[in-house]
């Protein structure tokens, strides 16, 4: 049963179905050092953990059924799994913190009010692998952030929950926090691994897979922040209390990024399966005397839904069944004096001005499908343009190395779908019929196109 669907059975309201668990004390003062994570159950999940065989470890991870809170969807569990035994190779744990997808707002402040999550459960996933040396690569313009995790590792390493002999368990884990240099290719695993190793960040072609080949061609597990964040409270409170929310195949708690016209945003932690109208219940609505007119449900790089799909379960089947995929769960609410076409126009400028321009479809056709949005955003496209966009996309769907090139194609196909007209009206008007004062998004959009062509 889902979420939305236990709430109209059971007469729940959803502020009591909210799930504070990697959120429980972000507000409390300190709520980053080691002291008060302690107070919270810190590090008891490892001390379980360590009770248990590596191989009897990841089968609980997998039971839990936690997937991968980075945008695949991929259990985790799994992934620990496929890394091969006994090979006599260094097995690597490879967190990635550059979060970099537009509207996504939740790792970095799970990092800079709570890290000691994550390292709890890079030392639990580690001993799981059979890794002795483990990697954040965190997005290196969030200085604050980068700052409070090394501090944060500075503990863990003087309580003895990072280096030799860990709890006395026979544990030897070294953990090196590594700032990347701000590009959003490097969100993707293998693009985030050349990075790592000092090479242009720029993806692998695959096989082989990091499982087998991945830093330094050795085994590597990549995972979210916060996938490796929520082991920790599985393994302390038990995977039927993980399994005890959430939806049958989408289990447990998760992070999700409110933002855009809305009166309350900010991150909201709740159990997969919540709908956007439940959420948006929670946080006051829409921006007063506004309308919700489309909204993502992943980021810029999930197709977009309108206010039709406001009881979409959120999970990653709800969403997929819909047309559109759950992501790393960034809610970007747009209300009704939004132009779609200005707003796919950025997005596509973004991921156009992002392509490493290693494969030629994402390199050749995002520039071609922004000269083609600034062109009917302007007033000089014609009809058949249109079409063209939807023909170049459809090159790149499913063509590029990696998923920046379906990512460019999401916004420009769902808008299309249901915003057909709007395209039409720049066509036929010669020109934007929305009046770029009353919007909020770009309030100066004139400053914005020029930094792009900058």
């Amino acid at each position: 049963m889902t979420l939305a669907a236990e709430i109209d059975q059971n007469g729940t309201s959803p502020e009591k179905l909210l799930a504070p668990v990697l959120s429980a004390f972000w507000d409390q003062p300190e709520s980053w050092t080691l002291d008060t994570y302690r107070r919270h159950d810190g590090y008891e999940g490892l001390r379980k953990a360590l009770a248990m065989s590596p191989d009897d470890l990841i089968a609980y991870v997998k039971d839990s059924g936690l997937r991968g809170r980075g945008g695949a969807g991929f259990p985790t569990g799994m992934k620990w799994q496929f890394i091969p035994q006994g090979d006599g190779k260094p097995h690597y744990l490879v967190v990635n913190a550059d979060e970099s997808e537009p509207g996504t707002c939740k790792d970095i402040p799970l990092l800079f009010a709570n890290p000691h999550s994550l390292i709890e459960g890079i030392v639990i996933a580690s001993y799981a692998i059979r890794c002795s040396h483990a990697f954040i690569y965190l997005r290196g313009e969030v200085v604050p952030v980068l700052r409070r995790l090394h501090e944060a590792v500075r503990e863990a390493y003087e309580a003895g929950y990072l280096g030799t002999d860990i709890m006395g368990s026979g544990l030897d884990l070294e953990l090196t926090v590594h700032a990347g240099a701000g590009a959003y290719i490097c969100g993707e695993e293998t693009a985030l691994l050349d990075s790592l190793e000092g090479r242009r960040g720029q993806p692998r072609l695959r096989p082989p897979f990091p499982a087998i080949a991945g830093l330094y061609a050795c085994p590597t597990v990549v995972n979210n922040v916060e996938s490796i964040a929520s082991v920790p409270a599985i393994l302390n409170k038990g995977k039927d209390w993980f399994k005890s929310m959430g939806s049958e195949k989408s289990p447990g708690f998760t992070l999700y990024s409110l933002s855009g016209h809305v009166a309350g945003p900010g991150q909201y932690e709740a159990p997969l399966g919540i709908t956007l109208r439940q959420l948006l219940d929670m946080s006051g609505g829409m921006r007063p005397g506004h309308r919700l007119k489309f909204w993502t449900p992943g980021g810029s790089s999930t197709p977009m839904f309108t206010e039709e799909h406001l009881d979409v379960p959120l999970d990653y089947e709800g969403v997929g069944a819909a047309g559109s995929m759950l992501g790393t769960k960034a809610l970007q609410c747009f209300d009704e004096t939004t132009c779609v076409v200005r707003a796919v126009t950025r997005w596509t400028e973004f991921y156009a001005h992002e392509s490493c321009g290693k494969c030629t479809p994402c390199r050749e056709g995002t520039y071609w499908l922004v000269q083609l949005l600034r062109d009917i955003e302007a007033g000089k496209g014609q009809m058949s343009d249109l079409d063209k966009l939807n023909d170049i996309a459809d090159n790149i769907n499913g063509k590029s190395f990696c998923a920046l090139g379906d990512g460019a194609a999401s916004p420009i196909f769902s808008s299309l779908k249901y915003f057909r007209e709007e395209y039409e009206q720049h066509i036929t008007g010669k020109g934007c019929p929305f009046d770029p004062a009353r919007s909020t998004v770009w309030a100066d959009d004139k400053n914005a196109h020029q930094g792009v062509n900058a």
